[in-house]
């Protein structure tokens, strides 16, 4: 089921630039989107390689990743159950798990910050199930994220993805650590106090010498917006033709914004940005536009 991807190159033309791009994994699959694809691979992989039937996650009640898990478990005819952060509720995103056959567990927020306790009390007994973190976050994840600088045909002086664990981070800094590239990774942590993504990133790669964050545009925190931010993506979606949400993507493609003004890139210099996918995460800030 992970064999085929369909994940372009596109060159943007978007304010002044003439040397931006966009690899546009948003387009691998509707519901196990951009880089939760990639994550899930190869973790895929490893549950059904132990003969583990059931995948116990985590996720708040607009994650893409929950979504994301909830159909690769349905592709695969496994079972699926996810720890939902918060009071019962009902959404367009949880209906969709749903759908996929999952089962939610709603969990109040102090409960949810130990979700090693929260599977072993559930399901420490049952041997069918495996564990998948917040996220996807995990050695495995690293690995196929790697695999987009692998599709890679020609150089690009900068590459930029957002990030929220450092996962897709750390795999995409592997994979141009492994390719001897001289590309600076540029990573937009969407969480307020971002600077501890590099930690995660160093879990995974000990080679941080490309690595650059920029820890100015979370807009506020994890799912925090600004009118700023929102106008941002309604001028870049009817200028471009390209949706964006506003949790990874749009403070991503404003950042790329922002240190051009700022002088950051040279006139040669070419520009990857990864697309992560995860466009219905914008019902979650549905209020807003």
């Amino acid at each position: 089921m992970f064999e085929i991807i369909y994940s372009p190159i596109q060159k943007l033309e978007f304010a002044s630039f003439n040397n931006l791009f966009v690899k546009r994994d948003d387009l691998i699959d509707p519901f196990i989107s951009g880089n939760k694809w990639r994550k899930l691979k190869y973790i895929l992989q490893k549950a059904l390689k132990e003969n583990k039937s059931h995948l116990v996650t985590f996720g708040g009640a607009y994650s893409n990743h929950l979504l994301a898990t909830a159909a690769v478990a349905a592709k695969a005819g496994l079972s699926a159950t996810a720890f939902v952060r918060g009071e019962e509720v009902k959404n367009e995103m949880l209906l969709l798990c749903r759908l996929f056959g999952m089962n939610l567990i709603f969990t109040n927020r102090d409960s949810y910050k130990d979700k090693k306790l929260l599977y072993n009390t559930h399901f420490g007994t049952n041997t069918t199930t495996y564990f998948i973190d917040e996220g996807g976050a995990s050695l495995e994840a690293t690995l196929g994220c790697a695999e987009v600088i692998d599709e890679l045909a020609d150089n690009y002086t900068h590459i930029f993805c957002a990030a929220g664990t450092g996962t897709t981070a750390a795999g995409l800094l592997n994979g141009i650590n492994n390719h001897k590239l001289k590309t600076k990774l540029n990573v937009i942590p969407v969480l307020k106090g971002g600077d501890f993504i590099k930690d995660e990133i160093s879990k995974y790669s000990s080679n941080t010498e490309n690595l650059f964050l920029h820890t100015d545009y979370h807009f506020g925190g994890y799912a925090k917006t600004t009118p700023e931010l929102i106008n941002f993506i309604k001028g870049f979606t009817a200028s471009t033709g390209l949706l964006l949400e506003p949790v990874y993507t749009a403070k991503m493609f404003y950042a790329i914004l922002d240190l051009q003004k700022n002088n950051y890139f040279r006139a040669e210099d070419k520009i990857l940005a990864l697309h992560t996918g995860g466009l219905m995460g914008i019902f979650g800030t549905k209020d807003k536009f």
